[in-house]
């Protein structure tokens, strides 16, 4: 076992899994550390979302293990990942139009049991995102985009989880709105919540990531520091348009 997996408070160790009979992770490895961002890149159909629903407990395990606080959690149901700390945000702002932003943060800490402790929770996210409290009656249905992607991220970070899971949180987003969804990603990392991203913008992900995998038709194909990937000739000429 290397260091940086002896280190993981979150890996996923040799992974066979896909679709019926289709399989889409041949074997894949990837791991998160403490106070990381990790970027997971590649092409279309490399199986990049595949391994957070895989680590998120939303796919089953073939083969190989997930591990997360050092405890083997492989094919357990998704409440009891979530219960564990581990926290999915999917793609596509999946936000429900006629919630008001305070419901959908509320129904985010549905683990939380402590009245206080979830008022902790909301001061954390008020802390993070102003601005949704200031709105915080404001129905989903009433946002830009950019503003549903904000309110989906502060809804997973309302359990205070030990590792976040964002499956392309620039999707459909204008340049300006990406650059402050990375900003906040940032910031989450420095509240102590290490990120496991899958982005399609992997010249932009690279830059704000501590490390990244590259993943190519299911197998691991580079890995190595966010600067070592942005500035390796290969996966520049690539992956990331020369």
């Amino acid at each position: 076992m290397t260091e940086r997996e002896n280190q993981a408070i979150l890996s996923v160790d040799s992974l066979t899994a896909g679709y019926g009979k289709m399989e889409i992770l041949h074997g894949v490895s990837v791991s998160v550390r403490k106070g990381e961002i990790v970027a997971l890149i590649g092409p279309n159909g490399a199986g990049k979302s595949t391994v957070l629903k895989v680590a998120a407990g939303l796919l089953p395990v073939r083969s190989g293990k997930v591990v997360f606080l050092g405890e083997e959690i492989t094919n357990r149901p998704p409440y009891q990942v979530v219960e564990k700390g581990l926290a999915f945000n999917p793609q596509g702002r999946v936000v429900f139009p006629d919630m008001t932003i305070l419901e959908h943060l509320e129904m985010g800490a549905w683990t939380i049991r402590d009245r206080l402790e979830k008022e902790r929770s909301l001061e954390r996210v008020r802390a993070l995102f102003p601005w949704l409290m200031e709105k915080k009656n404001r129905k989903a249905k009433q946002m830009s985009g950019g503003e549903q992607q904000m309110l989906s991220l502060a809804r997973a970070l309302m359990i205070q989880p030990r590792v976040l899971l964002l499956d392309e949180p620039s999707l459909g987003l204008s340049p300006k709105m990406v650059k402050i969804v990375f900003e906040k990603i940032v910031e989450i990392k420095k509240n102590g919540i290490p990120c496991l991203v899958v982005e399609q913008k992997a010249a932009m992900a690279l830059e704000y990531s501590d490390y990244g995998y590259v993943l190519e038709m299911g197998n691991n194909r580079y890995e190595g520091s966010g600067h070592e990937l942005l500035h390796n000739p290969d996966v520049r000429q690539l992956y990331l348009g020369g």
